[in-house]
């Protein structure tokens, strides 16, 4: 046998293991993103059902700004959050809604003090942790789908399969800026 078309088999062969181990690798992380952004999906679901609840709640003691809770509720449940933006968009939202239900709780003490008020609130607060946690697991693995389109040379692999670095899901703006002034703490 010919050594140089030899050498140039074992060269394409692994070549060709190389496209195919890196195109699973960037699948998988692909499909991994998609299915920690549905994972966020399901949590924000679960906390307007909760808020929903605590809506309710709140009803019988102050109708007007309920229903109106309510109906923002309502509309926004159940909306599909399948970018980084739409989950910031939903975040803003959320956050929202609960300053107005926590507003609602402080100006009527019968219902701050109902049990299943304090329970409701418990359960939204359980489920802004998992958010918390679900877009950590979204922008870790947005961080490893990220180095390997970006990283040479699976960069070759990712940009011919037409894959993209993934946007990150950012902070609050508001949280960002609304630290507790340590200064005062310790007069």
């Amino acid at each position: 046998m010919n050594i140089p078309i030899i050498v140039t088999v074992v060269v394409v062969a692994i070549l060709l293991l190389y496209f195919v181990n890196t195109q699973r690798s960037l699948v998988n992380l692909d499909e991994m993103c998609k299915n920690a952004l549905s994972q966020i999906e399901v949590q924000l679901n679960s906390r307007w059902d909760a808020l929903l609840a605590l809506a309710k709640m709140a009803s019988q003691y102050s109708k007007h700004e309920s229903e109106t809770l309510i109906n923002v509720i309502q509309q926004r449940r159940g909306e599909s959050v399948n970018t980084p933006a739409a989950v910031n968009e939903q975040q803003g939202a959320l956050q929202q809604v609960m300053g107005r239900l926590i507003a609602i709780g402080e100006a009527y003490p019968d219902l701050k003090a109902a049990d299943l008020f304090k329970e409701t609130q418990t359960g939204v607060k359980d489920y802004e942790e998992k958010v918390r946690l679900s877009r950590m697991v979204y922008n870790d693995t947005a961080t490893k789908m990220n180095r390997m389109v970006r990283q040479w040379p699976s960069s070759i692999v990712a940009s011919m399969l037409h894959f993209e670095p993934k946007e990150y899901l950012k902070a609050d703006e508001q949280q960002k800026t609304s630290y507790p002034n340590l200064d005062e703490a310790f007069k």
